[in-house]
C-alpha cells in the first residue's frame, strides 16, 4: 500500500495576495485663534493661535506622543493656525511638519472675515445649516467639492503609508466633512458632527474600508485605538 503524503501546512506569514494592512489617519483641529466663534476666516492669512490655543496644541502633543514611533508622518494645512498646531506634535515624535494643500480650510470667499452675528441673519446661513450640499460660497468653493478635496487627499496620503498612523492637522468643516463620509452619512447632515478646537478624531482605512475610531476626543489616552 502506498504511503498517505502528508498534507503540506500552510504559511502563516501574510502572503502576496493578502490584503494591506489598515492605515489609521489620525485628525487634529487646529486649536483656538482670536477669531474663532467670533468671525468666519476661511483661508485668511496671518491668523495665529491664541494663547488657549497653544496650550490646546500643546495638550494635543502630549496625548498623540503616547503613540511614538508608530507615527511616521505628519502633515498639515498650510495656514498659520494649523501649522503652529503640527509644531509641537513634531517636535514630540521627532518628526517633520509637511504641508499639504488637500487639508485647507473651505474656501469661504467673500464671506473670509466676516462676523458670524451678521452671517446669522443672511437667508443663506440657513441653507448652509440645513442644506450644504446644495450651497457654494459667493466667490468660494462648495461644500461637495471640499467634502471630495479633503477625501481624495486622504486617500493618497493611506496610499502613501500603508499599515502605518499618520496625524493631519486640519480645519473643523474638512475634519467634518470626511468623518460624515467615513460614517456613510450624506454631507447634509454633517452639521450634527462636532469637532472642537484641537479635538482628535481618527479613522483607520482598510480593504473592507473605512471604520471611525474617534470623534471630537478631549482627553484620555489614544495608545489604544482600535476598532472594538
Amino acid at each position: 500500500m502506498a504511503a498517505t503524503k502528508k498534507p503540506v501546512s500552510k504559511s502563516r506569514g501574510r502572503s502576496k495576495n493578502d490584503p494591506p494592512k489598515p492605515t489609521t489617519v489620525i485628525f487634529v483641529r487646529h486649536g483656538k485663534t482670536p477669531t474663532t466663534g467670533a468671525e468666519l476666516p476661511g483661508r485668511s492669512p496671518g491668523l495665529h493661535l491664541g494663547d488657549v490655543g497653544v496650550t490646546q496644541a500643546q495638550t494635543a502633543a502630549d496625548r498623540i506622543a503616547v503613540l511614538g514611533d508608530r507615527v511616521k508622518a505628519i502633515y498639515a494645512s498650510p495656514l498659520e493656525r494649523t501649522r503652529e498646531t503640527a509644531a509641537p506634535i513634531a517636535k514630540a515624535l521627532g518628526l517633520k511638519v509637511q504641508r499639504h494643500r488637500g487639508l485647507l480650510e473651505l474656501d469661504v470667499g467673500d464671506w473670509t472675515g466676516r462676523k458670524l452675528k451678521d452671517l446669522y441673519k443672511l437667508p443663506e446661513w440657513r441653507t448652509v445649516q440645513k442644506y450644504p450640499s446644495g450651497f457654494t460660497f459667493p466667490g468660494g468653493e462648495s461644500f461637495g467639492a471640499m467634502q471630495a478635496r479633503i477625501s481624495d487627499t486622504v486617500i493618497r496620503l493611506v496610499a502613501a503609508h500603508p499599515g502605518e498612523v499618520v496625524v493631519c492637522v486640519s480645519h473643523a468643516d474638512p475634519i467634518r466633512a470626511l468623518i460624515a463620509q467615513a460614517m456613510g452619512t450624506h454631507l447634509d447632515l454633517f452639521q450634527r458632527i462636532v469637532v472642537s478646537p484641537c479635538s482628535i478624531s481618527a479613522v483607520m482605512y482598510g480593504s473592507e474600508g473605512p471604520v471611525v475610531l474617534a470623534v471630537n476626543s478631549i482627553g484620555g489616552p489614544l495608545k489604544d485605538l482600535a476598532p472594538a
